[in-house]
């Protein structure tokens, strides 16, 4: 899952990692470094995904020692482990000098990692990467990304790394507010729209996304670099012009998404093995500014107890409520322990991404995100928009398809 803090009410993080141990949860997404939250999963059998911000990265590429003292300073040696490190968030879409130093960075981070590490460096990406989407087979990238893009690929398909990517079905619904489309993102029965151009059928909007980063990946030469959702989620209220914006409808897209993902279906492009998705988030983020939907994508509450079914507590739990005050110590309850191959790899999402990590961002409250942080949280609304309109040729697309079936 995702744990965003841009919110002035959270539980301690120890209440956090406690919560989350009482999940299937076995990996946690931060924007960040704050010392409090990593300490906090130490012990937990739950990994983390770090955030270097966009702000960090021109250090990170200057020298091989900025790197080393990044890692020296924010990865642990031991517990908790550390999966992944994404440097900087939708940097393809911040301005050209951060971009052009984003692979340095990476690399510079890659190399500063202890040797035989088995944590990989990436970067995370908006979906509006893709110029093309529609149908999934027809995926590609943007040309005109090409000159930053095309180095972060080889970086990525050179270490082994993952493709960190952050599609969103609710803001392909937003678009099209109609109830077939509306099953077709929450996982629902509906009549599947096909992929003409690869002859596959696709039964929810999730996939469809994949597919169509998939599809650019392999267009690009680089089948064998892995796609890990870095981010998605539904809110669960909105503004009266967020369509969808409800609880069930929440409800429904994370518990449709989570027992998708255990079935081990995999997508139609590539079957019978789940990619590796982050859920977003762990809590509603009060303080996130933009549309009200952005303040409500938490699968938990404040409480420590679910805002909605969701398919992701261990048998006989639910929850860990009351959740104490933030800054108090937390209680003795001690959840049962992490059951061995019961984990589901559902980790946290921020919503959207800067642009499509839109909800969660990388200005978390209290976290290691002063530099940068400005520019990164004032993307959010720009990204919005953009998220809206990649998902919204998917969408047109697979219509104009299944009309031309039925004639």
């Amino acid at each position: 899952m995702n744990y965003g803090e841009v919110a002035d009410n959270l539980p301690p993080p120890s209440s956090t990692a406690r919560l989350l141990q009482s999940t299937t949860i076995s990996k946690v997404r931060l924007y960040g470094t704050d010392p409090a939250v990593i300490s906090a999963f130490a012990g937990t059998g739950i990994s983390l995904l770090l955030g270097a911000t966009n702000g960090d990265i021109a250090n990170l590429a200057s020298s091989p020692a900025a790197a080393s003292a990044w890692v020296a300073a924010h990865v642990p040696a031991s517990s908790p482990a550390v999966s992944t490190v994404s440097v900087g968030n939708e940097v393809l879409f911040a301005d050209a000098s951060i971009a052009s130093q984003l692979v340095p960075a990476m690399q510079n981070l890659h190399d500063a990692l202890p040797p035989n590490s088995s944590i990989k460096v990436s970067t995370v990406h908006a979906m509006d990467v893709l110029a093309s989407s529609d149908p999934p087979s027809s995926g590609a990238f943007k040309p005109e990304l090409s000159p930053t893009l095309d180095p972060v690929l080889a970086f990525l398909n050179k270490t082994g790394s993952p493709f960190l990517i952050n599609p969103y079905p609710y803001f392909a619904y937003l678009s099209d507010p109609r109830p077939e489309t509306l099953a077709f993102c929450l996982f629902q029965p509906n009549a599947g729209r096909p992929d003409a151009g690869s002859g596959l059928t696709y039964t929810n909007m999730f996939d469809a996304m994949v597919d169509a980063v998939r599809a650019a990946l392999d267009a690009k030469g680089y089948k064998d670099v892995e796609i890990v959702v870095a981010e998605t989620g539904w809110p669960h209220k909105g503004d009266t012009d967020e369509a969808g914006a409800t609880v069930e409808n929440a409800g429904a897209f994370v518990s449709g998404l989570v027992s998708h993902l255990r079935s081990m279906t995999g997508t139609p492009r590539v079957p019978g093995k789940s990619v590796e998705t982050y859920i977003f988030a762990v809590y509603d983020e009060d303080l996130k500014p933009g549309k009200a939907s952005e303040r409500y994508f938490g699968v938990f509450q404040t409480s420590l107890t679910e805002t909605y079914p969701t398919g992701l507590l261990r048998n006989g739990t639910t929850g860990l409520g009351p959740a104490m005050p933030p800054a108090v110590a937390p209680t003795s309850v001690q959840p049962a322990p992490p059951t061995p191959g019961q984990q589901t790899q559902v980790t946290p999402a921020q919503p959207g991404s800067a642009a499509v990590a839109g909800p969660s961002g990388l200005c978390p409250t209290g976290t290691t995100t002063a530099k940068g942080a400005a520019v990164a949280c004032s993307r959010h609304n720009a990204a919005e928009s953009s998220r809206t309109f990649s998902v919204l040729t998917i969408i047109i697309g697979f219509w104009v398809t299944a009309l031309q079936m039925l004639i």
